[in-house]
């Protein structure tokens, strides 16, 4: 329905007075206020027409004067070709009446539609001609339409297309100029403790690198009794050297004793924390080599 802050009669007279009075069935009263009515100064002439005329056209139709309400309609649908009344705004009856309007005025309007486009496009008005296209597209597609100017469709589309492709992207907004306000130094961040040995729990220590993790073969006498794998556990000191290595998961009695004499000769680049060295520590898992 249209809008009562939208129109006012020369008289004083408010469009929620014909509103009332098309409720109450007062057809001929309500028709002599529309009648009466003009846009409003500061609002869209365009879409105050088409919201008197949404309102004659239910009067004229209510009091049988058919013709008249169909010249009512079609200025509703030449103003705003996409509207309907809805099923709580209107009857069955006109409903249909819309829609025989609709059926017999589109063609017209999409080609109207479709030619103004066409000459935004020509003076190289890409984002208009977009715009537009687009528009036209909607309404050949409308139901209503009945599948009326198919070949007038892909002008339209292929146009559509070629709008979209010269139209130039959007200048990036300009940086605003600003006076950084003065930003306090952060602290420095606190020193290692020395006493302390980290551990992967501790998410802002780098962990050592390999720079040499030998490990022993298994010998033919150790490998019935040998798992195929081991849990070692290494402290690594801030020069990356083993200072303590601990069997965490026994492969072989035998092996486990190598492996603590060969893990004292492995190095590594140490941990850092704020990049300083930390000592740190490392499980490591082995996969035996049965080979």
């Amino acid at each position: 329905m249209i809008s009562s802050s939208m129109l006012m009669g020369s008289d004083g007279v408010s469009q929620s007075n014909a509103r009332d009075l098309y409720a109450s069935a007062r057809y001929d009263e309500a028709l002599a206020v529309l009648n009466d009515m003009r846009p409003a100064e500061s609002a869209s002439p365009a879409l105050d027409l088409k919201s008197i005329e949404q309102y004659r056209s239910l009067c004229l139709l209510a009091l049988g004067r058919g013709s008249e309400a169909e010249t009512a309609i079609a200025a509703v649908v030449t103003a705003d070709p996409g509207y309907q009344p809805g099923d709580a705004e209107a009857s069955p009856r006109v409903r249909a009446a819309f829609s025989d309007v609709r059926k017999r005025l589109l063609p017209d309007i999409a080609s109207a539609r479709y030619a103004e486009a066409k000459g935004s496009f020509d003076r190289k008005e890409f984002a208009h001609a977009t715009a537009q296209f687009k528009q036209v597209l909607v309404l050949l597609d409308d139901p209503d339409m009945g599948g009326k100017l198919a070949d007038l469709r892909q002008l339209s589309s292929g146009f559509l297309d070629l709008s979209i492709a010269a139209t130039p992207p959007p200048e990036p907004p300009k940086p605003a100029v600003t006076t950084p306000a003065p930003v306090a130094a952060p602290p420095p961040p606190p020193p290692p403790d020395p006493e302390r040995i980290y551990s992967s729990g501790d998410t802002d220590v780098l962990p050592p690198v390999i720079l040499r993790q030998d490990v022993p073969r298994l010998t033919p006498m150790m490998k019935p009794q040998a798992r195929d794998r081991g849990i070692v556990e290494v402290v690594i000191d801030e020069l990356g050297r083993v200072t303590a290595i601990t069997i965490r998961q026994s492969i072989q009695p035998m092996y486990d004793a190598e492996l603590m004499t060969k893990g004292r000769e492995w190095r590594y680049q140490p941990a850092t924390l704020n990049g300083k060295p930390v000592r740190y520590r490392k499980m490591i898992q082995l996969n035996v080599n049965r080979q």
